[in-house]
């Protein structure tokens, strides 16, 4: 059974239909049965900023099957009319590194998106997708930061462009533990508040 297969049958964390974009289902991601598919991602050049471009597949399946472990992280696998499009993280600010950078308040969720690669670029898309995606993110919650790469000018633009309120660049602390390494990065501060 593919990934695509397994997750049909399993209750979506999150299901929206827009009218004109189509229907956008939020799954968590399977570690097992996702890794191909987010190491083909997540290698790519275009996601250098995401910062796994040397990571092997196996990297990727053990790095998706400690986020899943965590009560505090969770990675998502988006579809839109069944098609893989994205993926999008979630975190509780004041369990991660950003938490250093700015003060974290009650309510408040972190996220991380990678839009799949586009065969065929389509006009509107990552606005669409991303209107859905806060949507999702602001259940029960008041306040989104995101923090891309202070070089990454295209998703800082659309964070703009979704509503989000810049904030200052910081500089990211580097994570060094036994189950995960994370380099320093300068990062741009992003907020969308309910």
């Amino acid at each position: 059974m593919t990934a695509a297969e397994t997750a049909a049958e399993t209750a979506a964390e999150y299901v929206r239909t827009v009218e004109g974009f189509g229907t956008v289902r939020i799954d968590r991601v399977d570690p097992e049965g996702d890794a191909a598919l987010l190491h083909h991602w997540v290698t790519a050049e275009r996601a250098r900023f995401w910062g796994m471009g040397g990571t092997t597949l196996e990297q990727v399946r053990e790095i998706y099957a400690h986020l899943d472990s965590l009560t505090t992280h969770h990675g998502f696998l988006v579809r839109r009319d069944g098609e893989p499009v994205a993926l999008f993280q979630t975190y509780e600010p004041e369990a991660d590194r950003v938490s250093e950078c700015y003060e974290a308040l009650p309510g408040d969720i972190g996220v991380h998106l990678l839009i799949a690669p586009a065969t065929i670029p389509e006009r509107g898309f990552s606005g669409g997708l991303l209107a859905v995606l806060t949507d999702f993110a602001l259940i029960g919650r008041n306040r989104i930061v995101a923090e891309p790469d202070a070089a990454n000018e295209k998703a800082i633009a659309l964070l703009v462009r979704a509503g989000f309120d810049l904030g200052p660049e910081v500089v990211l602390p580097e994570v060094d533990l036994p189950e995960v390494f994370i380099p320093e990065k300068k990062a741009r501060l992003a907020f969308l508040t309910r």
